[in-house]
C-alpha cells in the first residue's frame, strides 16, 4: 500500500467526523458512534490489526473516559454545589460593585472569573456561569455570549484541572514506548511531559496578552453607541496590566507546578489584584463607558432566558465564605502535587490492568483520589458543611450533574476509544505504521520545514470539529508527534502548539457557542458570534504558528526525545 493511501485511508475517520459534524449539521452522538465502526473496520481490513487488539484498544480508551467523566463529574458538581448553596449568587453581587465601567467589569468577569471557572470546571462551564452573569449585571445577552466565547483560548489547556493535557496528551500519545525510549536516557515520563506543559504555558501567555484588549474593543465596536474601536482601545493601559496579572502567576505555575494549577491560581490571584486595582482607580480610564439604555437597544441583542440565580435559593452567604470552596481546591490540589507523601498516598489507590486481553501491551489505570475529579467531590462534601446546605440542596447538585454528565459520555464512549484503535494500530499483520504516522509521514514528505506553522491550526481544526480541546489532543496528539519526529524537530513542541491551537479552536467551536447561547435565551443567533469570535481565533492561531516556528528554527528547542525512533 503506498504512503498515500496510507495516509488517506489513516485520515478518513477525521475527515468522516467534519463531514457529519460539520457538512451535514450532526450531532456528536449521532456521529460518533459511526466514525468509530469505520475506524475499526479500516484498522482490521485494510492495516490488518488483530480482532483481539482492536478490543483491547477499545478497552483502554473506556478506562480513559472513565478518568474524564470522573473530572467531569467532580468540575460539574462544584458548580452545581455552588449554585444551589447561594455561593455563585454571592460571587455575582460582588462583581457589580467594583467598577461601574463596562469595560472594567468585562475584563473582571469574562477574562478573569471566567478563566478561573474554566480552570475549576472546563468543558463549557465559564460561559454557562460568566454568561449569565454578565447579563445579570446589565450586558446585553448576545455580548455576553461573545466575550463568553473569546475568553476560551487562553486558559483552555488548562482547563478542568488540567484535563486537556492530563488525559487529551497523556491519552493521545504513545506514552508506554515514549517511557521506554526516555527510560533508556535515564528519564521519565514525567521528564517529557513537564516540558509539555511549560511550552504550552508560554505560548498561552504570550498570545493571550492582548485578549482582554479585544475584549473591550469587540464591546466598544460591536455594541457601543458610537460603534468605536478606539474608545475600547482607551482602556489599554488597564487591559494590559489586567493581561499580566493572570498571565504571570499562569506561566510560573505552568513551569513549575504543573498542568492543574495554570489557571486556576492564575485566575484567582489575577482577579484579587485587578479587583484590588479597579477598586482603587488604578490605571482606570477617566471616562466612564457604559451601553444605551436598554430600551434602544437591538431586539437580537437580547435573549429571553437567563439563569435565575437568585431564585434558586433564598440563602444569602458572604463573599469570603463563598469563595472558600475554590480557595480549598486550589490549596489542596498544590498540596497534592508537591508533597510526596500525600501525593504518594493518592497514587496508592488504584486500579490497574496490564496486558489488556492477553498480552498485548495495552495497559490501563484508575486513580480515583489522585485524578482531580477526587479531589473536586471532596471540596463538594466540605461544601456542603461549610455553606450549611441541605442534603436535598446538595442530592439537587448531584442530580444535575450526572445528567451533564451522560450527555458528555455517550460521546466520549466511542470518540476516546476511536482515537486509541488508531494509535494502537502500528501492530499489524501488513507490517504498517500505525495511522498516526502514516499521515505525518505523510504530511512531512508533503510540507516539510514549514509545517510547524500550521501545527496550531490543524489543533484548531480538531477542537472546531470536536468542540473540545481534549478531544483534539487525543485525535491528534500523536499525529503532530509523528510529524515532528519525520521532521527531526522538538515533538515536545509541537504537541505543546496541538494544545494552544486546540484552545484557540474553542472560540468557534459551534456547539459551544450553542451551548453558551442558551444560557441565555439566545438561540439562533450563532452566526453572528462566530462571525466576529473568528477574528481572535485567527489571532491565536497565526501568532502561535510564528511562536513554533520561531522556537524550531530561530531558539533550536529540543527534547529528549528528538532523533529517536519510536516502535
Amino acid at each position: 500500500m503506498s504512503l498515500g493511501l496510507q495516509a488517506l485511508l489513516a485520515f478518513t475517520p477525521i475527515a468522516l467526523a467534519g463531514i457529519l459534524l460539520v457538512g451535514l449539521g450532526w450531532s456528536a452522538k449521532r456521529a460518533m458512534p459511526i466514525v468509530y465502526i469505520v475506524t475499526a473496520l479500516i484498522a482490521l481490513f485494510a492495516w490488518g490489526v488483530s480482532f483481539n487488539r482492536v478490543a483491547a484498544a477499545t478497552l483502554e480508551g473506556l478506562i480513559i473516559t472513565v478518568q474524564v467523566l470522573w473530572i467531569i463529574f467532580g468540575a460539574i458538581l462544584l458548580l452545581n454545589t455552588l449554585k444551589h448553596s447561594g455561593g455563585i449568587a454571592s460571587i455575582r453581587s460582588g462583581f457589580a460593585g467594583i467598577s461601574p465601567d463596562r469595560r472594567i467589569q468585562v475584563i473582571l468577569i469574562a477574562w478573569l472569573f471566567g478563566s478561573f471557572i474554566e480552570g475549576a470546571s472546563g468543558f463549557g462551564t465559564p460561559a454557562a456561569v460568566a454568561g449569565p452573569l454578565m447579563v445579570a449585571v446589565g450586558f446585553p445577552a448576545l455580548a455576553a455570549v461573545m466575550f463568553g466565547m473569546m475568553i476560551q483560548s487562553t486558559p483552555v489547556s488548562f482547563g478542568a484541572v488540567g484535563t486537556p493535557l492530563i488525559v487529551g496528551v497523556q491519552g493521545g500519545v504513545q506514552r508506554e514506548a515514549m517511557t521506554a525510549a526516555l527510560q533508556g536516557q535515564g528519564l521519565q515520563w514525567a521528564d517529557f511531559f513537564d516540558l509539555v506543559v511549560s511550552r504550552v504555558a508560554i505560548g498561552h501567555a504570550i498570545c493571550g496578552t492582548l485578549i482582554p484588549l479585544l475584549l473591550v474593543m469587540f464591546m466598544t465596536r460591536f455594541f457601543g453607541r458610537n460603534r468605536s474601536w478606539t474608545e475600547g482601545l482607551a482602556a489599554l493601559p488597564f487591559a494590559l496590566f489586567s493581561a499580566f496579572a493572570f498571565t504571570v502567576p499562569y506561566v510560573l505555575a505552568g513551569v513549575f507546578l504543573g498542568p492543574e494549577f495554570p489557571s486556576l491560581l492564575g485566575g484567582l490571584l489575577g482577579l484579587a489584584i485587578v479587583a484590588l486595582a479597579a477598586r482603587a482607580g488604578f490605571l482606570v480610564p477617566r471616562q466612564t463607558w457604559d451601553f444605551a439604555p436598554p430600551k434602544e437597544w437591538p431586539a437580537h441583542w437580547m435573549g429571553d432566558l437567563e439563569m435565575k440565580l437568585d431564585e434558586l435559593t433564598s440563602r444569602r452567604i458572604s463573599p469570603i465564605v463563598a469563595w472558600l470552596p475554590y480557595v480549598l481546591l486550589a490549596a489542596i490540589l498544590v498540596v497534592s502535587r508537591t508533597h510526596d507523601p500525600f501525593k504518594k498516598w493518592l497514587q496508592s489507590i488504584a486500579f490497574n490492568a496490564r496486558n489488556l486481553l492477553g498480552e498485548t501491551g495495552i495497559n490501563g489505570n484508575f486513580q480515583p483520589l489522585y485524578l482531580p475529579g477526587g479531589i473536586l467531590v471532596f471540596v463538594c462534601l466540605v461544601t456542603l458543611f461549610l455553606h450549611r446546605m441541605s442534603l436535598a440542596s446538595f442530592a439537587r447538585a448531584a442530580r444535575e450533574s450526572t445528567g451533564t454528565l451522560l450527555g458528555a459520555g455517550f460521546v466520549l464512549v466511542f470518540t476516546v476509544p476511536m482515537v486509541r484503535i488508531m494509535i494502537q494500530s502500528g501492530v499489524n499483520a501488513n507490517e504498517l505504521a500505525s495511522m498516526p504516522i502514516s499521515m505525518a509521514r505523510w504530511v512531512a514528505a508533503s510540507v516539510g520545514d514549514v509545517y510547524p506553522f500550521f501545527a496550531p491550526t490543524v489543533g484548531a481544526l480538531g477542537a472546531f470539529l470536536a468542540g473540545s480541546n481534549t478531544v483534539s489532543n487525543l485525535m491528534l496528539s500523536q499525529y503532530q508527534y509523528s510529524v515532528a519526529q519525520a521532521l527531526g524537530v522538538s515533538g515536545a513542541t509541537i504537541i505543546a502548539a496541538q494544545s494552544i491551537g486546540a484552545a484557540a479552536g474553542n472560540m468557534i467551536a459551534i456547539h459551544n457557542v450553542v451551548a453558551a447561547s442558551a444560557t441565555v435565551g439566545l438561540l439562533g443567533k450563532e452566526g453572528f458570534t462566530l462571525r466576529r469570535t473568528v477574528i481572535p481565533t485567527l489571532y491565536y492561531v497565526t501568532l502561535a504558528g510564528i511562536l513554533t516556528m520561531v522556537s524550531m528554527h530561530v531558539l533550536k528547542w529540543t527534547d529528549p526525545l528528538m532523533g529517536v525512533t519510536l516502535p
